[in-house]
């Protein structure tokens, strides 16, 4: 299950990133706006641009180097 996964990077990095779940059954319109295909899905923007994403669960390791090439982009610009 990647929900603590998720918890654990987000708590991590709080003063540094904005982490948000959508559930995408109630949210339909917004799923497809980004055309998320499987569950789970992270998307990871910079400036309002996705930066990239991942589909499957990742282990926190991975999510959280992740973040970490999120807070260096917006200390490149």
């Amino acid at each position: 299950m990647f929900a603590p996964t998720f918890k654990t990077s987000a708590e991590k990095f709080a003063n540094q990133i904005i982490y948000a779940k959508v559930d995408t059954e109630a949210e339909q319109v917004l799923g497809a706006k980004y055309n998320i295909r499987s569950i789970p899905t992270l998307a990871y923007f910079w400036k309002g641009r996705e930066m990239g994403r991942v589909s499957g669960a990742l282990a926190l390791e991975q999510l959280n180097a992740i973040a970490l090439q999120v807070i260096q982009a917006s200390k490149s610009t």
